[in-house]
């Protein structure tokens, strides 16, 4: 584990730290369904026009962003205010050093103090390591859903879990 490691609120600044982790995401193929790279403009504008409660939270040393986290809306309609998406993205050469650990501790602080009840997740089934982190935190599976995308000409797997507040 990494020591040294400051947890905050993301800024203007970060925006191409995040862009460019989010696309080391991408690239990995176990991280996103998402396929089209994120540029610091289209970040940026991601960035500055969220709710203040779905705040995105950085990781960092001295030099460098090394991972983020955001909270996400689950849905528009009303009834799930209280229910909150939750995106962990940590830079490739830092993956097993604690730092999506401490994102993961910090957001579902944030997620607290925000009002939120309840935060889900949908992962790729294959990505075991983001499923240890997330059991290791209270998250428990609550479904399958079979071939939900495809990656690389294969049908992949989605797992969703959740964790009470």
């Amino acid at each position: 584990m990494d020591t040294g490691i400051i947890y905050r609120k993301a800024s203007l600044d970060d925006v191409p730290y995040i862009a460019d982790i989010w696309n080391q995401g991408i690239d990995s193929g176990n991280a996103t369904f998402e396929i089209k790279k994120r540029d610091p403009v289209w970040t940026s504008d991601w960035l500055v026009k969220r709710d203040p409660r779905y705040v995105v939270l950085v990781a960092g040393n001295r030099n460098n962003i090394l991972g983020w986290l955001s909270l996400n809306p689950f849905s528009s309609r009303e009834a799930y205010r209280f229910v909150a998406d939750i995106s962990i993205y940590v830079e490739n050469s830092y993956h097993g050093r604690g730092i999506g650990s401490g994102l993961l501790d910090h957001g579902i602080i944030e997620a607290k103090i925000n009002g939120f009840h309840k935060l889900v997740l949908t992962m790729l089934r294959d990505n075991e390591i983001a499923r240890k982190l997330y059991i290791s935190r209270g998250f428990s599976t609550v479904g399958i859903m079979h071939e939900q995308g495809i990656l690389n000409n294969k049908w992949i797997d989605t797992e969703i879990m959740e964790k009470i507040l």
